[in-house]
Parts: structure tokens; sequence; C-alpha cells
């Protein structure tokens, strides 16, 4: 029925197009398989603790910001009613 001298060259043709087509599938598979292992599912109560440090830490931040805010404001405050110094004279300068 067939040729002996058409199986051959059919069948390399069929294999290169089976593992051009194959190849690429198979690292897609397996790199897909390694992302899904290389991802640490967090259980979702770590999740929610980790969301409410973060938004304690937030409402942290914002809290020393105002604490800095209040104490350059006393310290412009304090340094515009303070008196201006004179100068002592020195030891050496008194001649009494």
């Amino acid at each position: 029925m067939w040729d002996e001298d058409i199986i051959v060259p059919i069948a390399f043709f069929v294999s290169v197009v089976i593992m051009a087509i194959g190849i690429p599938l198979v690292r897609g598979i397996v790199r897909r398989w390694d992302r899904k292992s290389a991802d640490p599912s967090m259980p979702t109560d770590t999740a929610a603790r980790l969301d409410r440090i973060e938004q304690a830490i937030d409402a942290m931040s914002i809290q020393v910001e105002r604490i800095a805010e209040g104490q350059r404001f006393v310290t412009r405050i304090m340094s515009d009613r303070a008196p201006e110094r004179v100068a002592l004279p020195l030891r050496g300068d008194d001649n009494s």
C-alpha cells in the first residue's frame, strides 16, 4: 500500500512538526507549574493583618508629621519672642 521510500520522509517531517510545536508547549507548561509553586499563597488572615499594620504605620507617620509641624511652630514663636541678646564684654576688656 505505502511505499517505504515515502513513509520515512513523511515520518521525519511529522516528527519535526510535533517537536517544533511540542517543545515550546512543554516549556510553557513547566514554567506555569514553576510560577505556581514559587508564589507562596498567603493566608487571608495574614493579608488582613498586613493591611492593618500598613494603615497603622500610615496613621503614625501622619501623627509624627503633625508633631514635627507643632515643634517647628513653637520654635518659631519662641525665637520671635526672645529679646535681643546684648553682647557682654569679655573679662579682659573690663578696666575697672
